[in-house]
């Protein structure tokens, strides 16, 4: 694990912060680091949701250190294209929720890495925006297919294609968030949030954010239907639908075992 990325367990959440001061930007071995842990978190069963924020009272990330770039190294390039496609797609892919506390600025693959979470709770001071193209770059690690599934064309052409940056208020007037809070709380905000998850039956979330998920690839709504129905009757396959259907018939709290 590097020390960019630290890693705490409360109960059946994982709290991830990204942790490179002063502007927590993304490195080669932090990407890796976050493909590495995701997929041990996937593997641990006593995580069901993970909540992602940034050291400090300012920054979320900034994406990445422009000095990676400034030799025009192609190399250097390729490598980090894939080393950052791989990490959100791993994060993207996290079999659980997944929340954003957006702390500070998020900017480039700062906001790229939120884009890749499930829900993104924004402090009041927060400022987002995908700056690549001001300085000949453009986003590499999902955000021009992510932004506009969440804004629309209009709003990821303004911020992609102008350079807009948004704040916290009009991130959640055109969708890029689904909450503001305070400075300083977003953390305790997503928290509340992924507890709310974690009384959901595991197996159920990821098979219905599977299901959700699955609309971005375009599929009608026949084959949407078809898969909801499949998956439906997977889970009769696991220990959590017994479980849950009992807890309730029982008048009880269920204990779910992610099997």
């Amino acid at each position: 694990m590097s020390d960019l990325i630290q890693l705490e367990k409360r109960d059946h959440i994982a709290i991830l912060t990204i942790a490179n001061p002063p502007a927590n930007t993304w490195t080669a071995d932090s990407l890796a680091a976050l493909a590495r842990i995701v997929a041990e978190l996937n593997d641990d069963r006593n995580i069901y949701a993970l909540v992602v924020t940034g050291q400090g009272e300012k920054f979320f990330s900034a994406g990445a250190d422009l000095k990676t770039f400034a030799d025009g190294d192609r190399a250097m390039a390729n490598e980090m294209a894939q080393r950052f496609g791989e990490a959100f797609a791993a994060l993207t892919a996290f079999r659980g929720v997944s929340i954003a506390a957006i702390n500070g600025y998020a900017m480039g693959g700062g906001l790229e890495c939120a884009l890749s979470c499930d829900i993104r709770i924004a402090e009041e001071h927060a400022q987002m925006a995908l700056p690549e193209a001001s300085v000949g770059l453009l986003p590499c690690a999902g955000g021009t297919q992510n932004l506009p599934w969440l804004v629309g064309e209009g709003w990821a052409k303004r911020m992609i294609l102008c350079g807009e940056r948004v704040d916290a208020a009009k991130a959640l007037q055109i969708g890029l968030v689904e909450e503001v809070v305070p400075s300083g709380q977003a953390l305790e905000a997503a928290l509340k949030l992924a507890e709310g998850a974690c009384k959901q039956s595991p197996s159920s979330i990821a098979s219905c954010k599977q299901l959700v998920m699955s609309a971005r690839d375009g599929r009608s709504h026949s084959d949407g239907w078809r898969m909801e129905r499949e998956l439906f009757v997977e889970l009769f396959h696991t220990e959590d639908q017994k479980e849950g259907v009992n807890a309730f018939l029982d008048k009880r709290k269920p204990q779910w075992k992610n099997r």
